[in-house]
């Protein structure tokens, strides 16, 4: 290759060099300009509803609670909204920092032991044994926008079974709806906690009662 023509060749290998670095920094900056992602938590320590029952030491139990499920697309830690029936639509930057599901669990057994219905109530995923088992799914927990205000729905289905027998000693869906004190993640993260509370001190009575019968 002459002389000449490496030369001429320099200036364009410059700015291919330039534009690259223009490109790699514009990039960089668009990166940089995406908002962080939030991460929330369900909290049932406000939950108050839970009223401490006596129960007669001869039937006081040993509670079970195996960690609770999600049905599907409620599985994650997406926080989820719905503008339409059926469909789920996901925040962009705001997540739980753990799937429902996941928090639930602890929030179960500090509900029902305020209730003084068992002996012990014991989250496991192993084979612990007890008198009692409780089983639980999340059917649903969204924020839905279909009215104004926007609206919190949790949804709950709890199994209680005796461990000796298999046999299924009562079983409840827990619904419950509250509305958002504002149309975004926040107002929508506030009233879930809410939405919890609720049906947590609905769960732990349900427990309760269910030791009375």
């Amino acid at each position: 290759m002459s002389t000449v023509t490496k030369a001429a060749m320099r200036p364009r290998v410059r700015l291919l060099a330039v534009s690259l670095i223009l490109l790699g920094l514009g990039a960089c900056g668009a990166l940089g300009s995406a908002p962080p992602v939030a991460f929330y938590a369900l909290d049932g320590a406000a939950n108050s509803a839970a009223v401490p029952v006596s129960a007669p030491a001869a039937r006081a139990a040993t509670l079970i609670i195996n960690p609770p499920h999600a049905s599907a697309g409620f599985d994650s830690p997406r926080i989820i909204y719905l503008r339409q029936p059926f469909k789920l639509e996901y925040f962009a930057h705001s997540e739980w920092v753990d799937p429902p599901a996941r928090m639930l669990g602890p929030l179960l057994v500090t509900a029902i032991e305020k209730s003084a219905a068992f002996r012990a109530v014991v989250l496991t995923p192993g084979a612990a044994s007890g008198d009692l088992r409780l089983d639980t799914m999340i059917v649903r927990l969204q924020h839905e926008f279909q009215s104004q205000p926007s609206r919190v729905r949790f949804t709950l289905r709890a199994t209680l079974v005796d461990e000796k027998t298999r046999r299924v000693l009562a079983w409840r869906e827990f619904d419950a709806l509250v509305n958002a004190g504002s149309e975004d993640a926040y107002g929508g993260v506030l009233a879930a906690n809410q939405a919890v509370q609720v049906v947590l001190g609905e769960l732990s009575a349900f427990c309760a009662q269910a030791m009375q019968d």
